[in-house]
């Protein structure tokens, strides 16, 4: 990095607790409009797992200019496999940096893609915003509610392009299924379900000790509170662990809850959740619950969703069954898997079809389009859309670490009488006795019942101040999201 750009940069963010709007020659923040011909210069933050499916993904595109120009990670060890990779393909290898401040200092840089852990996505996100670039940002955009609403405000505020990686939004299957839920033809909608039920089994112990000299591991903590390394974080377990991921309701849960969310027409955040759960049938290093079921309310719909990672496999044969999808429970019936199962036993009849436009080029072609229109409405998954989304993963956790412990045979009158609330609580009882767990013996965590402004977001009555501080999290300088745009 220059020296003299590098404590420019460090200086205003020491004094601003964020990176302060940066204005680049050549990038949107200095008006420069990008024309069919031209070439997108992006750069990929995170090249390991899913920011190795970023680099196919543009590598792919056919329609779209685009050249990967930067690959950003604090583990070197990647570097050489991922920019030999888009050297066979393009021709040209790309310049590889450790720290994405190099990258956003870049005049030359259009737009970045995000795949770090989710502890830096709304922080990454929001730098690119006030560095004038466009912004791809994986799933969940926020680590915290609070973050998501500023990753909005600093999109809106540079006028950037922000897409979300909730892949299902660019599908038009899936538009058209949520156009015929909220049609009313097969009734009123009362439940919308999402699953997240695949396997996570038990991650061990791993002990702490010295990273890899290859490895930043203070840029990698990023935001996080300083700790010790351990084998378990990088790259991929550190789902599982709070200072980082948001356990897997926040990791393939955040694609059905976007779904789950669609369907409830107007739904933004509810106006009261509440979840129970636990990380059952192992112990391990991990903290994240491996099962949770929680509940949200918008009106007269509830919003359900099961999470559980105790799925059967080869080892594990009486596990739940893998179930990665949405359903939708009406007035006259049940919605799953593009048929309609009616309350009167009648036979299951296909939805009608129904015509339901989603911006073309998938995830990434979208996104690249509307990065030459300039405009919002050619995003399938904006900004906001992300934010809302992510938050409804975020606010079970919420009650979740709020909660109790109490016993199985406990009775709770949490459940109501939903029958879709109730046979999910059946669903996590069957499979924890099917993979050996004693309920007689085993505690599980009741959640708080929180009550939400939706408008304010933020939380009410009792248990509020506790809430409302999970709502956001302490930050390491100088990576610190900003309170204020």
């Amino acid at each position: 990095m220059r020296p003299m750009t590098r404590r420019t940069f460090l200086k205003g963010a020491a004094a601003a607790s964020a990176f302060p709007l940066v204005t680049i020659a050549g990038t949107k923040s200095s008006g420069r409009v990008l024309g069919a011909n031209d070439t997108i210069r992006v750069a990929v933050a995170g090249i390991n797992g899913r920011g190795s499916s970023h680099i196919g993904e543009l590598l792919a595109l056919k329609d779209e200019k685009v050249q990967i120009v930067t690959l950003i990670d604090p583990d070197s060890r990647l570097f050489d496999s991922r920019k030999k990779r888009i050297g066979d393909k393009t021709g040209k290898e790309p310049a590889c940096v450790q720290d994405v401040r190099r990258a956003l200092d870049d005049k030359d840089i259009d737009a970045i893609t995000i795949a770090t852990p989710n502890h830096w996505h709304s922080l990454m996100t929001i730098w690119a915003c006030q560095a004038g670039k466009d912004v791809y940002v994986e799933k969940p955009i926020s680590h915290e509610v609070s973050e998501g609403r500023r990753c909005v405000e600093a999109a809106r505020r540079y006028k950037c392009m922000v897409q979300h990686g909730t892949q299902k939004r660019s599908e038009a299957g899936r538009a058209a299924e949520i156009a015929s839920v909220q049609s009313g033809k097969y009734g009123t909608l009362r439940v919308s379900k999402g699953y997240c039920c695949k396997p996570r089994w038990s991650i061990g112990r791993q002990a702490t000790g010295t990273p890899p000299a290859e490895l930043d591991f203070d840029l990698w903590l990023g935001p996080a509170a300083q700790q010790p390394y351990h084998a378990n974080l990088v790259h991929y377990n550190w789902h599982w662990f709070w200072d980082f991921g948001n356990g897997d309701i926040g990791n393939q849960g955040v694609h059905e809850m976007d779904v789950a969310r669609w369907a409830i027409k107007g739904a933004t955040l509810p106006s009261k959740v509440w979840s129970l759960g636990g990380r059952f049938a192992y112990e391990d290093q991990g903290q994240t619950p491996n099962t949770e079921l929680a509940v949200m309310e918008f009106g007269d719909v509830l919003l359900v969703f099961e999470t559980c990672g105790l799925v059967k496999d080869d080892k594990h044969p009486k596990g739940r069954p893998n179930a990665v999808k949405n359903e939708y429970y009406t007035t006259e019936g049940r919605i799953a898997d593009g048929r309609f199962y009616p309350k009167n036993g009648d036979k299951s009849q296909p939805l009608d079809k129904v015509e339901a436009k989603v911006a073309p080029g998938g995830p990434f072609g979208s996104w690249l389009h509307a990065v030459r229109s300039r405009k919002v409405e050619d995003l399938n998954a904006d900004v906001e859309v992300a934010h809302y989304s992510a938050a409804l993963c975020h606010l079970p956790n919420i009650s979740y670490r709020l909660g109790e412990k109490v016993t199985f045979d406990a009775k709770t009158k949490r459940l109501g009488d939903n029958r879709e609330v109730v046979e999910t609580f059946e669903d996590v009882r069957e499979t924890l006795k099917g993979v050996g767990v004693k309920l007689e013996e085993t505690e599980y965590t009741l959640g708080k019942v929180l009550t939400l402004d939706a408008k304010e977001e933020r939380f009410t009555g009792d248990g509020a101040e506790q809430a409302n501080a999970l709502l956001t999290r302490p930050y390491r300088k100088p990576f610190v999201v900003p309170e204020k745009i």
